[in-house]
């Protein structure tokens, strides 16, 4: 079997795109993982699987590394609208994509993708974590040190932790512990930020099912609303990940989270399984 791949990423998280419109991908999840690997394979973060939708424009499928399939990748979705538009698969400007977190929007914008990330969810259930509430400051135990977390879904679950040297913290070390932890039922992904000044902070990110990655889209956007919930950041700020910069901003008018940044193609190949 052949397959067709595009790899792409956003700031250097990494993708390959699978366009599965007209046919379906057999075995996707062993395919995955045997691709991902990147002595013995492609390489790459997160597989997105380009789909047909009755629902919306098309439809994408994110599947982490280790072949889990997640609910949102916000650097995901702009590389695949990036990849629907170079390969003129749609003329519109603004796309509207179907994934398990719901119909996401990204839009050219002054050569970047700008992206309607919809509404950031605060309740502790629906996160989803153990408790009830909001969860800001909340103390969690790991090991040898209490972190105080701040939860937040942008359709995937996050828990942010600021730290006062976000580049000395051993993020490979407390990261997979807290993705774990029973406080989360479906696992977490991990941001740790320092906060520069009320229109930057920085930040490290664990991100479930992967590993630390150089950048996370839905991390940038949970990151930004934690730290404008906590009164730390304007509404609109900068999010300096490993790999590059993010704007987020968390519109007052309604609600909607939107991030702005680039994206970028690789190269394409084809693989044979």
């Amino acid at each position: 079997m052949k397959l067709n791949f595009t790899k792409m990423h956003g700031l250097g998280n990494d993708f390959i795109v699978l366009d599965a419109v007209k046919k379906d991908i057999p075995g996707i999840v062993k395919v995955v993982k045997k691709l991902a690997d990147r002595r013995f394979g492609i390489g790459f973060d997160q597989a997105l699987i380009l789909k047909g939708s009755k629902k919306a424009d098309f439809r994408m499928d994110i599947y982490n590394s280790d072949g889990g399939r997640v609910e949102m990748c916000g650097n995901g979705i702009r590389c695949l609208a990036h990849y629907i538009w170079s390969n003129k698969l749609s003329r519109k400007v603004r796309l509207d994509i179907e994934t398990l977190a719901g119909i996401i929007r990204p839009e050219r914008v002054d050569g970047l993708v700008k992206v309607d990330m919809g509404e950031p969810i605060l309740e502790g259930k629906l996160i989803p974590t153990i408790v009830e509430g909001q969860i800001v400051d909340r103390p969690l135990a790991i090991n040898d040190t209490s972190f105080e977390i701040t939860c937040v879904s942008m359709g995937n679950p996050h828990c942010v932790i600021y730290v006062d040297d976000v580049d000395q913290f051993s993020v490979t070390k407390y990261g997979p512990m807290i993705e774990v932890n029973k406080f989360f039922p479906k696992k977490t992904n991990v941001e740790f930020i320092e906060v520069v000044n009320r229109k930057k902070i920085k930040m490290r990110v664990w991100e479930r099912g992967a590993g630390e990655t150089l950048a996370c889209g839905t991390g940038a956007c949970a990151s930004a609303v934690a730290s404008m919930i906590k009164g730390l950041t304007d509404r609109k700020i900068t999010v300096a990940l490993k790999g590059g910069n993010l704007k987020i901003e968390w519109s007052k008018k309604d609600n909607h989270v939107y991030m702005t940044g680039p994206a970028a193609e690789v190269f394409t190949g084809t693989a044979e399984l």
